[in-house]
């Protein structure tokens, strides 16, 4: 199963997160999802991962892009390397639009069961960026 796996997370990058498409997210996500990567004592199910995409990422970025660089995949669970990439002409987790380019790089590991997201681990530079936005002094 693990081409048809990174296919399925492949087709969440592209479809879900870069172009929005909400029913695609509606048909990849099983409705008992845990995302493991969600803050502490913040909500952790299917609208967790919804949201950092829609009311986040989608309004502060503008030409949101997903480039998948590596995926590997193992029994039940694909991990993939990739950068999501805009212009932050919005509001980003607080910092005012820049237009600047951003990049934020992201190793995430997700458990694909029967075609759909069950559970999602990840980590990303996210920090760095908002940093970097936040003072114009640091080089990049």
């Amino acid at each position: 199963m693990s081409a048809e796996d990174k296919e399925v997370v492949r087709r969440f990058n592209i479809e879900v997160i870069q172009n929005g498409d909400r029913s695609t997210f509606e048909a990849l996500m099983a409705p008992d999802f845990i995302n493991h990567a969600a803050p502490q004592g913040m909500p952790n199910g299917p609208d967790s991962m919804w949201n950092t995409f829609e009311k986040v990422l989608r309004p502060a970025l503008s030409n949101l892009t997903v480039t998948i660089h590596d995926q590997i995949a193992e029994h039940d669970k694909v991990t993939t390397r990739k950068t999501i990439s805009g212009v932050h002409t919005g509001t980003l987790l607080g910092v005012p639009a820049t237009g600047r380019k951003v990049a934020i790089s992201v190793i995430d590991i997700v458990r694909v069961d029967h075609g759909r997201y069950a559970e999602h681990w990840g980590l990303n530079t996210l920090s760095n960026v908002l940093s970097s936005l936040s003072n114009p002094n640091l080089v990049r």
